[in-house]
């Protein structure tokens, strides 16, 4: 029986590494999903009419827009890796346990340490050295012993970090992202849906915003859509057998 069918859940996706068909990533967070095609026509003209149409080859992009994520999708405009190293900025308090000297709480980044006076953070830096993490002013007077002083410097972390790098050296990947929902006949049943894209390519478009009102920051990704290697571009399937 053909019957009429409707909807309004929002698709959820199977994500694919295109070259090898390997799992990347099953996602269930988006809000809004969608795939679109295009394919424009020119004509050939008759006395001014359009007389024969020839079209040219099916285009199209697809759209996911979530709130709610995990950290690696922002890979995907990336090269769809996760680094374990970062470097990060730290701003501390310090209490100086001798004169002249600081001992910082971690070993910084060469040349990014700046110690100033305490209520005096990004003002006047007091001058010195810094081996491992000790601090040595340059003037034993500039750091009087048991008085507080503000350190800002840079670590590179290499444990309990995640890092996505943006750069023209990572090119992103192509993906099979499969789009899952469910269609609800006339009857009351619900029908599967997928609809897959076989080669998508991510847009290198990405906005995010924070706000401390109003509703909570949402990301979209757009992909190309192109043709694969067999001529496959998008197909929408209905699982019958509702499996």
């Amino acid at each position: 029986m053909n019957l009429n069918m409707a909807n309004r859940q929002c698709c959820d996706l199977d994500i694919r590494d295109y070259k090898t068909n390997q799992p990347w990533m099953f996602a269930e967070f988006c809000n809004t999903t969608t795939a679109g095609l295009t394919g424009e026509s020119v004509y050939a003209m008759k006395k001014g009419s359009k007389a024969i149409a020839f079209s040219d080859p099916v285009s199209g992009t697809m759209t996911l827009e979530f709130q709610v994520h995990p950290f690696k999708i922002y890979s995907l405009l990336s090269d769809g890796e996760l680094e374990t190293n970062a470097i990060v900025p730290v701003r501390e308090v310090v209490a100086a346990n001798a004169a002249g000297s600081l001992t910082l709480s971690n070993a910084p980044v060469a040349g990014s340490v700046f110690v100033y006076a305490e209520g005096d953070f990004a003002g006047t830096a007091i001058e010195g050295t810094v081996t491992g993490t000790k601090f040595t002013a340059t003037e034993e007077s500039a750091i009087a012993e048991s008085e507080k002083y503000e350190a800002a410097y840079l670590v590179e972390k290499t444990n309990g970090v995640k890092k996505i790098s943006f750069n023209n050296k990572k090119i992103p990947k192509d993906y099979r992202i499969t789009m899952e929902t469910l269609d609800k006949n006339e009857d009351g049943e619900l029908i599967p849906i997928k609809i897959t894209a076989y080669k998508a390519t991510p847009q290198r478009n990405l906005e995010l915003s924070f706000s401390s009102a109003g509703d909570p920051g949402a990301v979209t990704l757009t992909f190309d859509i192109l043709e694969d290697r067999d001529g496959n571009v998008l197909d929408i399937v209905e699982i019958e057998d509702g499996e």
